[in-house]
């Protein structure tokens, strides 16, 4: 089996990672700093193969790290190396940030849907007014074409008793009448108690 070879001549020495995990778990910060000069690089390149946002990533790596430190008594040896416990938390992690990023543009999509669609108030005024405009078109309708012209001229034109009589070539009692007898059909047709 061949040496390696090494260019500045010298093996570097590369620390015992289990063992700087369990002097981290200890409170040992000289031994995160090391596992940090370590970890630090690989840990960014996962998050940041996930995340793709410079800052996100950096802020995400940042997070990895303070769970490093907070969780390194969680560790356990017979699992697996710590290079590859520190990276499944900071895929994880990266992945949640995704997932939530996605969330919130998911909930803002709503919100804005939600701003634009009509209050339920709004609609269901509009077709209450539909239904009784067609149902006030339907009682006109049942009345006789005298009572029906003096009523549309007087509500829906505005025109005075008087307006109608002179239009209409008739005695204003005629047209006085007509409405009234036009008005209480219309109230009964359309269901209206006094």
């Amino acid at each position: 089996m061949k040496e390696p070879v090494h260019i500045s001549g010298l093996a570097s020495a590369r620390p015992d990672l289990p063992d700087l995990l369990d002097r981290v778990a200890q409170g040992d910060q000289q031994a995160f700093s090391s596992l940090y000069d370590v970890v630090a690089g690989p840990v960014l390149g996962v998050v940041r193969a996930v995340v793709r946002d410079p800052a996100q990533s950096e802020e995400v790596a940042q997070e990895v790290m303070v769970v490093v430190w907070q969780t390194a008594a969680r560790y356990r040896r017979e699992l697996g190396g710590v290079m590859n416990w520190v990276l499944t938390l900071a895929h994880r992690r990266a992945v949640d940030r995704v997932r939530s990023a996605q969330a919130a543009t998911a909930r803002d999509h709503k919100a804005a849907l939600l701003e634009q669609t009509p209050a339920f108030d709004e609609v269901a005024e509009e077709v209450d007014r539909r239904l009784e405009q067609e149902q006030v078109r339907r009682c006109l309708r049942t009345l006789s074409e005298l009572q029906r012209q003096s009523v549309t001229l007087a509500y829906y034109r505005g025109l005075t008793y008087r307006e109608v009589a002179e239009l209409l070539t008739v005695p204003l009692g005629t047209v006085k009448t007509r409405m009234r007898d036009g008005l209480i059909r219309m109230r009964d047709c359309l269901g209206v108690t006094a």
